[in-house]
């Protein structure tokens, strides 16, 4: 059977002494990404790694790390991703997914190798091994309870990077584990592009390896560029490299899209879409200033019922394996993100979960700390809604000042009355509470 990656080394072939990967370890041209993977894939063969081994491999964007995932799919093993950055849930993930081997690399890409003594059974694996396909078992966040573990043929992810497109040198921001940065890894090395990539994801550092790499494309989160922003670390770096910025994960503030716009005139701006069960879909902004985007194509269709975006594609999750898929009958996935529709082009509004039922009106949080964002005192802001006898839930914010100093009641009541002629009544924060902690996490996403 040919290796699932066989195109991918052929295209290696074509630019062995171009940089593939920029990692702390160091350089690795495709040449040597080449030879690193024919090393361990002899090293799996020789421990009996084969068709259906549930294997989780962590690490980051490293050379070991990628020659590793690209040995264990040519071996149609099931993958794990787990980031080092992410620690936190690996033991719970390895029982969920029933990890048989561990495969851990470290910063300075060293090795280690070793058996759980468990024997992964699930059905969806069963069809995997039928179907002779890789696998990779990506976990969505868990923010509403435990976490739930996808399970996607791999071979049908890599179908969306066989064809070969014009690409930019890329910044690795979205962590190994996550989908978008395995589909960032992978549109990289298809079109024999440099990845530059790592562990600190600061905005001066990731600023700093741009100008010393002249990274083109920098796909990160709304948060990450509000914090960007408020650094000023872009004006302490040169730039002037970067063609194309892409945002995605969470809702971007329209307050922090038009600063970004303004700091970066002359880069393509495009907002993108994808969730852990569907992987990255095809998307368009309508223009670099707007938010509201077309999706689908390329494998993919969507539609919209009840005001939730639902999509249906050959490359979607098989399944959880610990939680029922919310597919239809005529296999759609509900995706639960609530949208706008304005002929093609759809809005995300936020997630149906998080919505906040006041008195009958429904907020959704992101509308409410888009306003927020924009007072030049708030550096962070997160809204969600707590309990009311009366109207059954109220409209609550945390904020982070941009000044460490500001007195927490002043800026409470500064939020509130910048609120008050930009939204409507039930809409304004009931309470407002300050705090000197960050408002996201190692993902630079906001904690909900």
């Amino acid at each position: 059977m040919t290796p699932v990656t066989g195109f991918l080394r052929e295209r290696f072939a074509e630019r062995p002494d171009r940089a593939a990967v920029v990692a702390p370890p160091g350089r690795c041209t495709f040449g040597e990404l080449a030879e690193l993977q024919d090393r361990w894939g002899r090293e799996l063969d020789r421990r009996g790694v084969g068709e259906g081994a549930v294997v989780a491999l962590a690490g980051d964007f490293t050379p070991a790390t990628t020659a590793l995932l690209l040995a264990l799919l040519d071996r149609a093993a099931i993958v794990v991703p787990q980031s080092n950055v992410s620690r936190v849930s690996h033991g719970r993930g390895d029982e969920i997914s029933q990890v048989e081997l561990r495969v851990d690399v470290d910063r300075r890409d060293a090795v280690t190798i070793s058996a759980t003594g468990r024997c992964a059974q699930h059905d969806l694996y069963d069809e995997l091994r039928r179907r002779g396909s890789p696998g990779v078992v990506a976990f969505t966040s868990g923010t509403s309870g435990e976490p739930k573990a996808a399970v996607h043929d791999f071979a049908r992810l890599l179908e969306k990077v066989h064809a070969r497109r014009a690409a930019l040198s890329t910044f690795a921001f979205l962590l190994y584990d996550h989908l978008g940065g395995v589909r960032t890894l992978f549109h990289a090395l298809s079109n024999g592009v440099t990845l530059v990539a790592s562990d600190d994801r600061s905005p001066d550092t990731v600023c700093a390896l741009i100008e010393e790499h002249r990274v083109e494309l920098l796909p990160a989160t709304p948060t990450f560029f509000n914090l960007l922003l408020l650094s000023g670390a872009h004006r302490r770096h040169d730039l002037g490299s970067l063609r194309a910025i892409t945002y995605g994960t969470e809702p971007m503030p329209q307050s922090t899209l038009d600063r970004l716009r303004a700091a970066f005139p002359g880069v393509r701006l495009q907002q993108t879409y994808g969730l852990i069960e569907l992987g990255p879909l095809g998307s368009r902004s309508r223009d670099d200033g707007s938010l509201w985007m077309k999706v689908g194509g390329d494998g993919f269709e969507t539609r919209v019922v009840d005001g939730v975006l639902q999509v249906r594609s050959r490359a979607m999750a098989m399944g959880y394996l610990n939680a029922e898929a919310p597919i239809t009958e005529d296999g759609w996935f509900v995706t639960g993100d609530a949208v706008q529709q304005d002929g093609e082009y759809v809005r995300v509004l936020g997630r149906r979960s998080e919505l906040i039922n006041v008195g009958g009106e429904k907020v959704f949080p992101a509308e409410v700390e888009d306003v927020i964002q924009a007072m030049d005192e708030v550096a962070e802001v997160r809204v969600h809604g707590e309990r009311n006898a009366i109207v059954g839930n109220i409209v609550c914010a945390t904020v982070l000042p941009a000044a460490p100093d500001a007195d927490p009641a002043d800026l409470a009541r500064a939020v509130k009355d910048f609120c008050r002629p930009r939204l409507e009544r039930f809409k304004v924060p009931v309470r407002v509470r300050v705090t000197a902690e960050p408002l996201h996490g190692e993902r630079f996403k906001k904690t909900r």
